[in-house]
């Protein structure tokens, strides 16, 4: 008999070592709240396949998180290639049982809450018999490329028998609500503005300008409108385009090469401030398409936070929010415009800032020496 708090078991379709965003932002506050009660919180990951001849369940430790993967033999898909294991894949069907297993041997207290990113950990849900479920929608993962069989019914399942409903912008809401009309709320993902500020810092301490940078981070997938990209470094011959994150779900051949496009790959949330110190513009060259029909991108803020000026496509969430601040465009040549605009206006209004502390401070000086 306990009377510890319950576990949070966190379902996730992202790996906590992945690019850091929604999940790994609440998850690791929340985490943080949990062990004031004695409770711990499991981050429990997609399978992933390794050298083993059945499935194993291994777990470490990260700070106040202890993340969870199962490791699974390597299967075809019957065309030679491997077969990616998701939750409801057949190999590993014995995830749940196991997970359960760790649970309890961990002395885990009997029926978790359950914190679920992804409709397709439905069967674990079930599987942990919960005491509160979360469902956090961060995206409508059934309009996503190559989406699994059955998401959206099991996605609808989860909107209708979660405790609570949490959606990361207002889009996903408006979908949410027209199936529930109680308990799902409006969340919007938020930004660590003193760790973006660091941008701002550097930014100011470089020396003469070198050549200007537009700048995108993120994932590199079907979201993004490549064929805009690489016309918009034909457009701006005089400027770097600069690509930080992986590329998943799409064909790394497919990916624009330009002389003035640099793809740096996936970089740690903490050297993030230093690689937006060099950037001039920041991108959100999104296409238009059913996979951003209900984005609310998160980067949107944290380029704000490191003072960036922010040019996007017309993303339906990012005009309702943001049309004020952010310069909108619809293609290349848009873009093209836009990019030395925004920067031009950027660093008028840091001059315009640094006249007005220099005036406050020979101000300051004067009234010293009266």
């Amino acid at each position: 008999m306990t009377n510890r708090a319950p576990d949070l078991v966190v379902l996730s379709h992202l790996r906590w070592e992945w690019v850091w965003q929604r999940p790994q932002h609440l998850i690791s506050r929340i985490a943080k709240l949990c062990t004031h009660t004695g409770a711990r919180t499991w981050f429990v990951e997609e399978p992933q396949v390794g050298p083993v001849d059945q499935p194993v369940l291994r777990h470490e430790r990260l700070d106040h998180v202890t993340r969870v993967w199962l490791v699974v033999p390597h299967v075809e898909d019957g065309t030679g290639n491997p077969d990616l294991p998701e939750f409801q894949s057949p190999v590993a069907a014995c995830y749940g049982e196991l997970l359960r297993l760790l649970l309890a041997a961990e002395g885990s207290p009997a029926s978790p809450d359950v914190w679920v990113y992804t409709p397709m950990a439905l069967d674990l849900v079930q599987r942990l018999e919960p005491g509160r479920v979360v469902y956090d929608i961060m995206d409508d993962l059934s309009a996503f490329l190559d989406a699994p069989e059955g998401l959206l019914l099991r996605q609808r399942r989860l909107i209708d028998e979660a405790d609570v409903v949490f959606t990361g912008g207002r889009s996903l809401h408006r979908f949410a609500a027209a199936q529930r009309s109680q308990g799902v709320h409006l969340f919007p993902s938020g930004v660590e503005t003193s760790h973006y500020a660091r941008a701002r810092d550097l930014r100011d301490q470089r020396a003469t300008p070198g050549r200007p940078v537009a700048g995108y981070v993120g994932v590199i997938d079907e979201r993004l409108d490549l064929d805009l990209i690489g016309r918009l470094a034909d457009r701006l011959p005089g400027w770097t385009v600069r690509m930080i994150g992986p590329v998943a779900k799409i064909d790394p051949s497919l990916v624009p090469q330009r002389a003035n496009i640099e793809y740096l790959g996936m970089k740690s949330y903490p050297e993030l401030p230093a690689i937006m110190a060099d950037f001039d513009v920041a991108l959100m060259p999104f296409a238009l398409n059913e996979a951003t029909r209900s984005i609310s991108p998160t980067k949107t803020l944290e380029y704000f936070a490191a003072g960036l000026p922010v040019i996007s496509t017309r993303v339906p969430d990012v005009v309702a929010d943001y049309s004020d601040l952010v310069h909108l465009a619809d293609d290349a040549d848009q873009f093209a415009v836009a990019c030395p605009q925004a920067d031009a206006v950027q660093r008028a209004e840091a001059a315009v800032l640094q006249r007005d502390v220099l005036k406050r401070e020979h101000a300051r000086c004067r009234d010293r020496h009266r």
